[in-house]
This record gives C-alpha cells, sequence and structure tokens, in this order.
C-alpha cells in the first residue's frame, strides 16, 4: 500500500480513495462559537466567560460541510440524497481553570470546570442539495470553587437547522455550503438564578447563518467557515444579585462572528490527520438591574470575548462504514477553554 504523496498525479481512483478516508479527520475540525458568560455578581468573569466558550449545539461549520463533500462520489451534490438519513454521535470533554489572587487577604482562590457533553444528531436528506438537521445534547459538569462543589447532569440546548449546496459538484471550484441553525433554550439557563455556575444552555434563543467553503486538492482537502450568531433578549428574569438590593431583570446578549480554517492530509488509505485554527469574537452583553427597594433601573455592559483554539484531528478506519474521529484542541487566549477533547463517529443500525 502506498501513501499518497503532493507529487502523485491527480486521478479519479485517487479522488475516490481520498473523498472517503478524508472525511475521518475533518469531522474534527469543528468552529467553536463564544457564549457570553455571567455570574451572579455582574458582569461575565474570566472563568464563567471560558465555561461559556464552547461549539453551540447546531453551529454552521466547515467540518460538516466538508465531510459531506468528501464523501460524495459520482454525485451532482455532495450532501445526503433525498430521503436518506445518517445517525452521528459526539463525545467532548473541556477544561477551564482559574486563580485569582484576593487583594485583601493575598489567598488565592482557585475554580475549576470540567464538563462533558454527549450529542446525538440526525441528518435527514430534504433534498440531494438541501439537508435538515437536529442536534439534542446531555451536558454533565463539575464545577469547583473554594469551599464549595456542584455538579450536574442536564440536557442542553437543542437546535435545529438546515444547510443548503445552491451549486453541484465542480472540481475547478470549491464547493460551497449556506447554513441556517435555531437554537433553543431548553438547557439550563444561567440566569436562572439556581446553580448558575452550572448552566448546561445559553438561556436564549438564537439564530445562526453560515458560510463553507471547502476544496480537494489531493491528497490535501483545505477548508473554512465564517458564521454570525445573534441571539434574543432573555426578559422578566428574577436573579438576585448576592448581597445587594438588586435583581437581574433582562439580558441582551452580543452578536457573535466566529471563522477558521485548516486542511486534512491523508497519511494512508486508513489514517487522516486534520490541523485547523478557529476564532470566535463576541460583542459585549448588556444587563439591566431593577433596585428592589426603589425601583430604579440601572444597567451595565460586560467586555467583549475572544476565542481562539488550535485544532489538532486524527481520523481512524475502523470498517468500511465506520470512521473513529479523535481531536485535541489547545486554547490561545485567555477567553479560550484551556484544552478540549472529542470523539467522533457514525452510528449504524
Amino acid at each position: 500500500m502506498t501513501t499518497p504523496t503532493t507529487s502523485a498525479p491527480f486521478s479519479p481512483r485517487r479522488a475516490d480513495f481520498f473523498q472517503r478516508e478524508c472525511l475521518a479527520a475533518v469531522l474534527l475540525a469543528c468552529m467553536l462559537t463564544p457564549l457570553t458568560g455571567y455570574t451572579q455578581d455582574g458582569p461575565a468573569t474570566p472563568e464563567a466567560t471560558r465555561d461559556a466558550l464552547g461549539k453551540k449545539e447546531g453551529d454552521a461549520d466547515s467540518a460538516t460541510a466538508l465531510a459531506e463533500t468528501l464523501t460524495a462520489t459520482k454525485k451532482e451534490y455532495s450532501m445526503l440524497r433525498k430521503g436518506k438519513r445518517a445517525v452521528t454521535y459526539d463525545l467532548s470533554y473541556s477544561f477551564v481553570g482559574h486563580q485569582v489572587i484576593d487583594s485583601a487577604t493575598f489567598a488565592v482562590n482557585t475554580s475549576r470546570g470540567h464538563t462533558v457533553r454527549n450529542t446525538i444528531s440526525v441528518d435527514f436528506g430534504v433534498k440531494d442539495n438541501v439537508t435538515a438537521n437536529v442536534s439534542v445534547p446531555l451536558v454533565s459538569k463539575f464545577v469547583y470553587t473554594e469551599g464549595s462543589n456542584e455538579f450536574h447532569n442536564r440536557f442542553g440546548d437543542i437546535s435545529v437547522g438546515a444547510r443548503l449546496q445552491p451549486m453541484a459538484n465542480s472540481r475547478s471550484a470549491p464547493n460551497m455550503t449556506v447554513s441556517a441553525t435555531v437554537g433553543l433554550p431548553t438547557g439550563h439557563s444561567p440566569y436562572s438564578g439556581i446553580d448558575s455556575n452550572a448552566s448546561t444552555g445559553s438561556g436564549t434563543y438564537s439564530g445562526t447563518v453560515g458560510l463553507n467553503l471547502s476544496k480537494v486538492i489531493d491528497p490535501v482537502a483545505l477548508f473554512g467557515s465564517a458564521n454570525v450568531t445573534l441571539s434574543l433578549p432573555a426578559r422578566n428574569l428574577e436573579q438576585r444579585v448576592p448581597n445587594t438590593t438588586k435583581m437581574l431583570r433582562e439580558v441582551y446578549p452580543g452578536q457573535t462572528f466566529s471563522f477558521g480554517a485548516g486542511f486534512s492530509y491523508a497519511l494512508s488509505y486508513n489514517i487522516t490527520t486534520t490541523m485547523s485554527f478557529q476564532q470566535s469574537i463576541s460583542g459585549g452583553t448588556r444587563l439591566v438591574y431593577e433596585d428592589t427597594d426603589t425601583g430604579e433601573m440601572s444597567d451595565r455592559k460586560t467586555s467583549s470575548s475572544n476565542s481562539g483554539m488550535l485544532n489538532f484531528g486524527l481520523g481512524v478506519r475502523t470498517s468500511p462504514i465506520t470512521t473513529m474521529n479523535f481531536s485535541l484542541g489547545m486554547g490561545l487566549t485567555s477567553d479560550s477553554p484551556d484544552f478540549s477533547l472529542g470523539m467522533n463517529m457514525p452510528l449504524n443500525f
């Protein structure tokens, strides 16, 4: 068995091999979309912000679009055929650690957050160039702070979306898909006032639109994407700020813009690797408070957040219809998770 090299000529047989095998690594290059964090003390703290930073269920990204492109063989479009379905299981783990020195006592206060996310995603081919999808996550979260430990196991935010490939496949031009996703606040809200440090959802409805591009240049696949997310405000809240007379009444999340790019390389017929960079920038969140003694309203705005991640992936083909995908992500900014691990595999029935 000969490992593909960049000097080898492009042939239909090699293209077919690469399209089938490169999927394993491409699925690992997911884009992170940050959520604006909030704590009961007011604006988002660094640990709360980084804990919230993570890919929302169903967010548009280049991984799904490119995966469909690479598995398309002799098809006019690279998406699921009309009437076909695909079920995928994702397992991810992320860690966030933070230390703060108390200026009065010089004591070091440590907080740590461990999050495990299990997600089942179902895709259905509405047309040859239109795919609908729904994602249901189950989130397990352990939060340690000085003097307290919290563990929660709840559903996260369910998402529903669709992807459209406006133009048929072309070997001379990149494949393009556009996507739209709606996030539903089914997870435990950070604005509930109870166990907000271990929230499993955003607490608001959100909408994401994205553009994804991919191009296979045997034996390398290049890909990139850009997404914009808007969230509706959360109103009629009753979360009291500790040790004050203020009550949080409304939250207006900032707009999020994310982008990323990377490549996948086929090392052999059964092993592929992926490397990608992704960045998400979120505007500040406006918080509206009411003084319960005077009835006076006031507001304040959190600072913006900037999350950068460098991801490495490995795909191993274990059977003709099953590929195991593994990923490692490293945070590049203070607003990013310290690191993340991931595993992805199709579920065949």
